[in-house]
């Protein structure tokens, strides 16, 4: 299965979040405003942001599925990591939007105790995004989708925001009424925490970062070749999930071209067999005594 049919499948997990946060966010904030629930609200407005977050995953992986063209000769593949961007910025926005209105409401001591159908809600919500966490997380293993598997790590934030708010009602049932809106804070924190992993994770990848512990672990898989001398330089950079790797060894000055040229197909197929890297360019150069 090519990286296109991959990502068509990974369309399925976006729906699926799409659909679970729409009804959730429309629930809760119902839910919330008819009993009086600050971390229900907060946890509800979290929703709205992952309905953003999981249509820009979604429009990311339709345009990624588009092929190479006459200005796109590496493919569409990173449309996915701007629209993840995108979503980071929107989602601090409401997050920042939920710590202030829950900041407001401790410091003016604006607390109320919350019907016990605002726990309920937060409860039921839980376990509807665990169900979502565990079908995007297997579904990601099995198209080797980071954007998917991202998702997936969101959707048990998510789970674990509503296990939150559910603590904060529960423990205003018992005349802790400062526990709802500080549950409320805490979820506003992790928003903007969930945010700002997703920003720094993609301007890492939109400006060519690489993790460093692949690159020593492609350099060693590379040496192991009886044919390759040297590894001279090692550079990757991500298209979207899509690994390129540009390399540069050092081999027998005196081998013919065909030799060389059987030594790169033979990284090429261990990178992609091993490592699971199917772009690679491989420059050779012959090797001079030092």
């Amino acid at each position: 299965m090519n990286e296109y049919e991959n990502l068509k499948r990974g369309e399925k997990g976006a729906w699926l979040s799409i659909i679970a946060y729409l009804v959730l966010a429309a629930v809760k904030l119902t839910i919330a405003y008819i009993g009086g629930s600050s971390a229900l609200r907060a946890d509800g407005l979290n929703n709205t942001t992952d309905i953003i977050a999981s249509l820009a995953v979604l429009i990311g992986l339709r345009i990624s599925r588009k092929p190479p063209d006459e200005d796109h000769h590496y493919g569409h593949f990173r449309a996915e990591t701007i629209a993840s961007l995108i979503a980071a910025f929107i989602m601090m926005t409401v997050g920042l939007e939920v710590l202030f209105g829950t900041f407001q409401a401790m410091w003016l001591n604006e607390y109320n105790q919350p019907s016990m159908l605002t726990a309920w809600t937060a409860l039921g919500g839980a376990i509807v995004m665990i169900g979502v966490y565990r079908f995007n997380l297997s579904l990601s293993k099995k198209i080797d989708s980071s954007s998917l598997y991202a998702a997936a790590q969101d959707n048990r934030s998510d789970a674990l925001v509503s296990l939150g708010a559910f603590t904060g009602i529960i423990g205003a049932q018992f005349g802790l009424f400062w526990l709802d809106p500080l549950a409320g804070f805490i979820v506003g924190i992790i928003i903007c925490k969930t945010a700002w992993d997703i920003f720094y994770d993609s301007t890492h990848t939109l400006t060519d970062g690489f993790d460093e512990d692949l690159l020593q672990d492609i350099r060693y898989h590379i040496s192991r070749n009886q044919g390759v001398w040297e590894v001279k330089d090692v550079k990757g950079r991500l298209q979207g999930n899509i690994v390129l790797i540009d390399v540069t060894i050092l081999v027998d000055p005196h081998i013919s071209v065909q030799q060389g040229h059987n030594i790169t197909d033979e990284i090429e197929d261990m990178l992609e067999k091993e490592l699971n890297i199917r772009y690679a360019q491989i420059h050779i150069e012959p090797y001079e005594e030092k």
